[in-house]
Parts: structure tokens; sequence; C-alpha cells
């Protein structure tokens, strides 16, 4: 299906509920299934990718299948192999099929896991047979997805001599790893980290209730909606302004496009000044999925500044490289945009029609991967979202 986006006077006056953190909800639902005690979780994440591994770890079938989830791939695959004496094929989408797994399962194999390909080498399906792993120490490069590192730090505790992961080179997306420790450390868990090297000791997670607070990845869109609006006074509710996830560095990030940030009464306030810095590059390493939305926020203001940092793009949901590119290119010629069963492209396109007095798009609906609420939040400030025919 095709839809049609559009907002008449690019004026934006809202009060939005954020959807609670995706990335903070998936770590602390592995770390319940580490806890020798369960524990309750408020606010846990609506998105797609959460209920397909709170349903994966609930129901511990033969067969997983994780859809696009590319984070519940990683993460399952580390914890599935430390259920000893079971037997699990895991799999995924199309897509999952093709990202790469190569450097988890041997790091796995290392700590002597049971893991083998079902049909292509290095790639998804997987076949894991679970077993006490002892722990070693491992050596992996920084420059593959830190999810890889984060499956293997949330499993550590529980090998039995612990774990020391030493990782080579510049890290990618360092601050999910940060934000991996910072929540073990939450649940008791000890570690030490010096420059690449972490240490974690056998030991147990602690049992607590726990809180997930809103997603600034999500917030992100909105930035990029303050930064194209005419005028905003946009209120954002959940966010925490000390918050573990790196993404809050789209404040300062947006400070550049004229949008000013004020928290009060734990509500995040946007508004803007229309005083744009213009700058030579940002580098988006350590927070990789802020570059749709900032990609297209330098689009919209003809800015040449250059995004540096793009290392793990290619390997995301699509090339998101790629096809922001091309799909920029299609905004020139009103042509239709797709999203490539990527939420974030969705996400980050539609803002676009506060420039483009309207655009098109397809299979909208991906933006349940992480943020269902979207196009509900967007009406309420404006945007129409329209079905049209082909």
């Amino acid at each position: 299906m095709i839809y049609s986006i559009s907002h008449s006077n690019k004026i934006i006056n809202s009060t939005i509920e954020l959807p609670s953190s995706k990335s903070i909800s998936n770590r602390v639902l592995i770390i319940r299934a580490l806890c020798k005690k369960k524990f309750k979780i408020h606010n846990l994440s609506e998105s797609d990718d959460t209920k397909s591994l709170l349903n994966a770890l609930q129901n511990l079938n033969n067969e997983i299948n994780v859809g696009h989830a590319g984070t519940n791939f990683r993460f399952l695959t580390a914890y599935l192999s430390i259920l000893k004496g079971k037997e699990f094929i895991l799999t995924g989408s199309k897509r999952i099929q093709e990202r790469p797994i190569k450097e988890l399962v041997e790091s796995l194999q290392i700590l002597g896991a049971d893991i083998s390909y079902l049909n292509k080498k290095n790639k998804a399906p997987l076949k894991i047979y679970g077993k006490d792993l002892i722990g070693d120490k491992i050596r992996i490069k920084g420059n593959i997805s830190s999810q890889f590192i984060s499956a293997l730090l949330l499993i550590a505790p529980t090998l039995k001599n612990g774990l020391e992961i030493n990782i080579d080179g510049k890290i990618v997306s360092e601050s999910y790893i940060n934000m991996t420790l910072m929540l073990m450390s939450q649940f008791g868990i000890n570690y030490e980290k010096i420059k690449n090297t972490i240490k974690i000791k056998h030991q147990n997670y602690l049992s607590k209730e726990y809180y997930i607070e809103s997603d600034w990845s999500a917030a992100s869109f909105w930035y990029e909606i303050a930064a194209l609006s005419k005028k905003c006074n946009i209120n954002l509710i959940g966010l925490d302004k000390n918050s573990i996830q790196g993404d809050k560095e789209v404040v300062n990030i947006y400070k550049n496009f004229s949008v000013l940030s004020k928290f009060k009464n734990n509500i995040l306030n946007l508004t803007k000044d229309n005083k744009i810095n213009i700058q030579e590059e940002i580098d988006i390493i350590k927070y990789p999925d802020l570059y749709q939305p900032l990609k297209c926020t330098l689009f919209a203001l003809n800015s040449k500044t250059k995004i540096i940092g793009l290392n793990t793009l290619k390997e995301k949901e699509t090339n998101r490289i790629a096809a922001v590119k091309k799909e920029l290119d299609n905004i020139c010629s009103f042509k239709t945009i797709h999203t490539y069963n990527d939420h974030r492209m969705a996400m980050s396109f539609a803002p676009l029609c506060l420039k483009y007095s309207h655009l098109k798009m397809k299979d909208i609906h991906v933006v349940s991967k992480s943020y269902p609420d979207y196009w509900k939040d967007l009406n309420k400030c404006g945007f129409k979202i329209d079905q049209i025919t082909d």
C-alpha cells in the first residue's frame, strides 16, 4: 500500500509520550532470563522486536524465528548456547540470513559453545546445543557490530571462569556497549573496563524490579521535525536527562540546526531559534542509529556537513547508506519512497514533507519494529497520513 504524508502549515505544537527504549528493554529481558529469581519489568517496550524476544524467552521452542530482529538474533545466539542439554535452531528473515554473525559464533566456540551453520557458512540459521561454558579470554574486532560484544557481556557472569574480552581497534557503537555494562551494573554485576579490555568475573545477577525509560532514538525523529518546522513547541514525555542511552547526543547535534532543548519537570521541550551553525563534519561512530534522521535533516537544509563514522550502516536492516541515497533521489523526482523493511527509513523520511508539500511512501507499517504509535503521534501534531491508490 502507498500512503500520502503531508503537513499544512509546518507549525508543530504537541505533547508526545515517547515509546520506551527497545534497546534497554531487550537487554533487561536477557538479564531477567539469566537471574535465578525473576522480577517485574515496568514500561516494557511494545515494539515488535521486544515482543518477539519476550515470546522467544517465554517459549523456548526447538526452532526460534526472530523475524527481522538483528539484536534478538545476536543476544539469543549467546543465551541459548549456555542452556545446558537443550537444542535449538535459531533463524530469521531473509535479511537476517544475510547479516553477519561469524565473529560472535567464533567467539562463543572458543568458549566451548556447540554452534553450527545449517545452510550457508557464517550465516543464519544456526543449530545450537546448549552447554556449560567455562569462560576464557577472547579477542574480537571493534569495528563489527557492538551487539556481538553486548551478547557476550550479558552471559559473561554465568561463565565458570568469567570472561575477558579484548577489543581490537576502534570500537563502533560504543555507547551501546556502555549501556549494556551500566545495566549489568544496576543488576549487581561488577566489571573492569580499561581501554579496550573488559573483565567480568563469575557472579550472580541480582533480581530487582525495573522501569524502562523512554527511547532517545525515537526522540531523534522529533528533533528532525523540529529542525524542519517553521516554528515548534514540542513536549516529549518520558526521557531521562541522565540517560544511559548514547542517542541522547541528539541534543548536542541538533543545537547546530536551531533546535533548543530544555528539561522541566521530566518533560523535554523543543523549540527553535533559527540560528544554524555550519559544521564541516559530524562523527556518529558511537551512535549510528542517528544517521537516517540526521542525513535527511542535512538534505532538507541543503547543508554540506559531512557525516562520518558509518562503519556498521551497510549491515543494518538494510544497507542504510545506499537506501537513504536512493530514496533522497526519489524525493527529488517525486517518486514513491520505499522503506526496505527498515523502521528508521520510514520515520526519517516522513518529516521531509515539511520541506516538500507532500510525499508518497510505501510500507509505512514497518515502524512497529520500534515505535508502533509513530503515525498516531504525527497525526496529533498536524501531519496527514492518507492511504492512496497505487
